[in-house]
């Protein structure tokens, strides 16, 4: 059975009336688990904070925490998700006053990804799949995914590691479970985050560690002319790291200095 806790016991059974099931009301933690140890951790629970406190949630980041050591211990390696819920609540948007939040921790296996992503680089494929434009969710990993479901569900063979999805608008926003980065001129660049898409731990490390190789480093709106004028592009994650992106469509890249650079400052972070 899959190791699973709920609010720090083993348990495999959730209520029905939790909101999280009724209205996505929630959100989300993917930790690399390696030797016992969440990776990042501290950029994970950085950014739980900044999401609990946007959503209006009531946290005891110390015990969430301690959980979560506690869980990575026992599982010792493969990926821990970390879900936050509202809890129960009755019919309706409006949350209970003083409803008790539910945490759930679940373990699963390292995922098998082929080498070759990371070595030769992978194909985007071409969402028709938009995200929608809400500033006040932008950057969360709140557990509203639909959108990602849709994307992820429209191609099904092995060419395509990732999706590429854009806004409304037509502006390039990320892959489909990671952040995109492009390459110019020695420039790295990622799209701005403000509007909608997910603030990736990953994508804050590689912003950190580009400015620590001086380089310029600017997260701004992309469009697909950029994405045409790029020297390199890659995506990044915080379970995988960093996968070259060989081709879209009929653009094609090399797997380039900054790429590789970045990408092996990456692996010492996970320790991959």
């Amino acid at each position: 059975m899959t190791l699973c806790w709920i609010d720090g016991q083993p348990a495999s059974q959730l209520s029905v009336k939790d909101r999280g099931l009724a209205y996505g009301d929630g959100f989300f933690e993917t930790l690399l688990v390696k030797a016992g140890q969440p990776l990042l951790f501290s950029g994970h629970m950085h950014r739980l904070a900044l999401t609990g406190k946007r959503l209006a949630f009531a946290l005891d980041l110390p015990l969430i925490e301690s959980e979560c050591r506690a869980f990575a211990h026992q599982m010792q390696e493969g990926v821990m998700k970390l879900i936050i819920t509202r809890g129960d609540g009755l019919r309706g948007y409006a949350p209970v006053p003083g409803a008790r939040g539910v945490r759930i921790l679940q373990a699963s296996p390292l995922p098998a990804y082929p080498p070759s992503n990371a070595e030769h680089g992978v194909r985007l494929f071409p969402c028709r799949t938009r995200l929608a434009e809400q500033p006040l969710l932008a950057g969360l990993k709140h557990l509203n995914r639909l959108e990602q479901v849709l994307a992820r569900n429209e191609w099904h063979d092995t060419e395509h590691a990732e999706g590429l999805m854009r806004d409304t608008s037509g502006r390039i926003v990320e892959a489909v479970y990671s952040n995109l980065f492009l390459v110019k001129g020695g420039v790295l660049l990622t799209p701005d985050l403000s509007r909608c898409g997910v603030a990736g731990i990953m994508r804050a490390e590689v912003l950190r560690l580009g400015e620590q190789q001086n380089m310029a480093v600017r997260a701004l709106d992309l469009g697909m002319s950029d994405l045409r004028k790029a020297d390199e592009v890659f995506v990044c994650n915080s379970v995988y790291g960093i996968w070259p992106v060989r081709e879209f469509e009929q653009l094609n890249w090399p797997v380039g200095p900054v790429t590789r650079k970045l990408q092996h400052l990456a692996r010492g972070l996970l320790d991959i």
